[in-house]
């Protein structure tokens, strides 16, 4: 979480586009209305949409306006939010859900400042907003089947932002709960609940599938019981039998790692494009799983990724495609933790989870 704080710092420091990735409600909007608030256009409009909530048709004129009589119930001519935010942001949220032809028109604007508005003959000029988005989905992937246009995907990617999930930093659950147990409480007008020790573990044992979000609606739901006595594990509608059967199941839980498999097929002579590329394309592996290998490999190297290459199997002449594929797929890690000398080391027991604190697509390998 201190490596996305510095990711939103730089990012507040310019103007130049962002694209923020990460689960549904792991807190996209939060990353992006920091960004906003601690740059230069913080005094003026932050405007955020959601593109998966709005029809098309009704997206294009919220976003571009529109002239009177243009559509059915176009009373009265509207500038629409990118020109309302002038100087200021504009937040997309759930790019991944956006039409080709939206995007189209997006690709526009965001190349050449210019837009049409519903029902205009001409187009608008000048129109000055930071473009933010946003996304859950894999990009990249949809790049394959046709369903994301690629020059969009690298003109909106120049500052990538990786948000993790809630269960990726597991120890901020205590404070973020505190917060969110004292917000409800003040605004329904209730007491702050107490929570015991049984029942905070089994709060940061938790998966949270649906990260601060859900996080924050328990708050809520705790503060709205009214308990008068602490919060038990008992009292939580998530209880450790309903963890272990989402578990079972594959409701929310972590897959185990598949870094040991990977590295034994490197060790008979396999590389990294057949053990890891392919499979990865294929979606046979996960980025979780190309982070706990890159996570053990550095580690292996005290932080090098040339000697790395040695490890795949993957000769010097590939360093620049490797590179770019860790870039692409937000599975590069800071490097400065591995270069530690080993007696100052912390013992590393969280396997991914810790790779994923570690992570910023900010540090280039080297």
């Amino acid at each position: 979480m201190l490596s996305l704080r510095q990711d939103v710092e730089r990012a507040a420091r310019c103007t130049a586009k962002v694209l923020i990735t990460g689960e549904t409600g792991a807190g996209k909007e939060v990353v992006a209305r920091c960004i906003h608030h601690q740059g230069a256009r913080s005094g003026r409009t932050f405007a955020a949409v959601n593109c998966s909530g709005i029809a098309e048709t009704l997206l294009e004129s919220e976003l571009f306006g529109h002239l009177r009589g243009s559509f059915t119930d176009a009373h009265r001519d509207s500038p629409g939010l990118i020109r309302q935010a002038q100087g200021g942001t504009l937040f997309l949220d759930e790019l991944g859900e956006m039409s080709l032809r939206m995007q189209a028109m997006l690709l526009r604007f965001a190349d050449t400042g210019e837009m049409q508005p519903v029902g205009a003959m001409g187009v608008v000029r000048g129109c000055d907003v930071r473009l933010i988005t946003a996304t859950n989905r894999d990009l990249p992937a949809l790049i394959e089947t046709g369903a994301f246009r690629q020059d969009l995907f690298y003109r909106v990617n120049v500052i990538a932002i990786f948000v993790p999930p809630l269960r990726h930093h597991a120890e901020d659950v205590p404070d973020l709960l505190q917060h969110y147990l004292q917000r409800a409480s003040s605004t329904h007008g209730m007491l702050v609940p107490t929570i015991d020790a049984s029942a905070l573990d089994a709060l940061v044992a938790y998966s949270w599938p649906g990260n601060v979000r859900e996080l924050r609606n328990v708050a809520e739901r705790l503060v709205l019981e009214d308990f008068r006595r602490p919060v038990s594990v008992d009292d939580l509608r998530f209880s450790a039998t309903t963890q272990r059967h989402h578990a079972e199941v594959g409701i929310g839980a972590a897959e185990p790692s598949r870094a040991p498999q990977l590295w034994e097929e490197f060790e008979a002579g396999k590389n990294f494009w057949t053990v890891v590329y392919q499979p990865f394309k294929h979606r046979e592996l996960t980025r979780h799983d190309v982070i706990d290998l890159i996570h053990d490999g550095l580690s292996k190297t005290a932080g090098s990724y040339r000697n790395l290459l040695a490890l795949f199997n993957l000769p010097a002449a590939d360093y620049k495609r490797f590179h770019a594929f860790l870039r692409q797929q937000n599975c590069n890690l800071d490097v400065r933790r591995y270069r530690r000398p080993a007696a100052d080391a912390p013992a590393d027991t969280r396997g991914v989870s810790s790779a994923y604190l570690r992570h910023t697509a900010a540090d280039s390998p080297r």
